[in-house]
């Protein structure tokens, strides 16, 4: 029989013997714990795209400016950039409104880019932010406004904003254009809004066309347009953006810069109104005259018209054909006498470009005068002696009989 001593020192040597086989790998795996305690594990990117939305997504329209959550991520930086975005104003940057479609592309994340229209509002839902406002916002605030919407729920959102589909506008044109007035445009250009309103008129200024536009917190921003230079020097004309709301001003040439002013070339153009209207009064007609009007091109010159309005050769007077003009800047009528033939013969004194409401006279030449005389004299002559003394009298005064009133340095028969 053994003695109890033994077996206790049998234990005491297995249980010493198996202490020293597990202490060291006890010791090492603290050791690897404390050092994992002490790192922070790499956030790692999620690997679907697909989003289920949160229970409490803001769902309240945001007014420009205005953070989606107070506790958002970098709230404080955020709403700094949006409030110096907003503090710059410049005439070409183009502000949302309603009826604007826009795309937005959320990088990384395609689930997240969409298309969408502004509301009446100037809302529009946005994926996980919910109903966001862009009403006044400019396409770089717009891409800050959703940035932020979505910095809530994925990590570091990077957003593009393009503008597709702008919103049709209503601006007003007033001066020197055929029809001014209040105009809704679907295509807001400078140049559209011209045409649509039948063009300039011939005493326009194209070299400082005013836009004026009133921004939404009721300041007033100007801008003047030279239209002239780029025809003059054949340039892409400036085709300014307008905006809802927007005034535009033709300008009234005066007689100061008329001299500078090359207004043939405005009236070529696709700016100025395609068509005037001529009045005629024709005398040499068999009829004994006739009153009527005829409509040309603009840029038309005298024997355009004249062309135009076919006068009896055997009957009119083409040497003296008055041609008469209401001079706005003088305020009064004023009268050329334009000598057809020397137009024909090349003279370009005698052959000026026409005008708006122009009036063209033609008279009859001397044997047609002394015929219509003869033809409405019913009082029979007594004798050969008064034929002779009616015809001389009539001759010393065919040169006033049927003559325009008022007469240039133009050429005489």
């Amino acid at each position: 029989m053994r003695h109890p001593f033994h077996s206790l020192t049998i234990f005491s040597l297995m249980g010493l013997y198996a202490a020293c086989f597990t202490l060291p790998g006890a010791m090492v795996c603290v050791f690897f714990a404390d050092s994992a305690i002490g790192q922070t594990l790499p956030a790692r990117e999620p690997e679907s795209t697909n989003f289920r939305l949160p229970d409490a997504a803001p769902q309240r329209p945001l007014q420009p400016g205005e953070l989606p959550n107070s506790n958002l991520h970098n709230s404080s930086t955020s709403s700094s950039n949006i409030n110096s975005l907003l503090s710059q104003e410049n005439f070409e940057i183009y502000r949302l409104g309603a009826g604007d479609s826009v795309y937005v592309n959320v990088l990384r994340f395609p689930d997240l880019s969409f298309q969408g229209t502004l509301d009446q509002q100037g809302n529009m839902i946005v994926p996980l932010a919910g109903a966001l406002s862009f009403q006044g916002l400019t396409i770089e605030q717009a891409r800050e406004q959703i940035r932020i919407g979505l910095d809530h729920y994925v990590i570091n959102p990077q957003v593009d904003v393009i503008l597709i589909a702008q919103r049709p506008v209503q601006i007003t044109i007033a001066g020197e254009v055929v029809k001014p007035g209040f105009y809704p445009l679907q295509a807001p250009q400078l140049t559209t809004a011209l045409v649509a309103a039948g063009g300039t008129t011939g005493l326009a200024d194209l070299r400082s066309v005013r836009i004026r536009r009133t921004l939404e917190d009721g300041s007033i921003l100007e801008q003047d347009v030279d239209l002239f230079s780029s025809l003059r020097d054949s340039q892409a004309i400036p085709n300014v953006r307008l905006a809802d709301g927007d005034t535009v001003i033709i300008p009234t040439l005066t007689a100061a810069t008329d001299a500078e002013y090359d207004r043939n070339l405005i009236s070529r153009s696709t700016l100025a109104q395609q068509q005037i209207n001529i009045r005629v009064l024709n005398r040499a007609t068999p009829a004994g005259g006739t009153i009527g009007s005829v409509q040309l091109p603009n840029g038309s010159t005298f024997l355009d018209a004249l062309t135009t309005i076919s006068p009896d050769l055997s009957s009119a007077n083409l040497r003296e054909i008055a041609l008469v003009r209401f001079d706005v800047q003088q305020g009064k009528a004023i009268a050329l006498e334009l000598n057809a033939k020397a137009a024909m013969m090349g003279d370009m004194s005698q052959n000026p470009r026409l005008e708006q409401n122009d009036v063209i006279v033609i008279g009859r030449n001397l044997i047609a005068r002394i015929t219509n005389t003869l033809n409405t004299f019913t009082q029979p002559f007594r004798d050969a002696l008064g034929f002779l003394l009616f015809f001389d009298s009539l001759t010393s005064s065919a040169s006033n009989l049927f003559q325009p009133t008022g007469s240039s340095s133009g050429s005489r028969r």
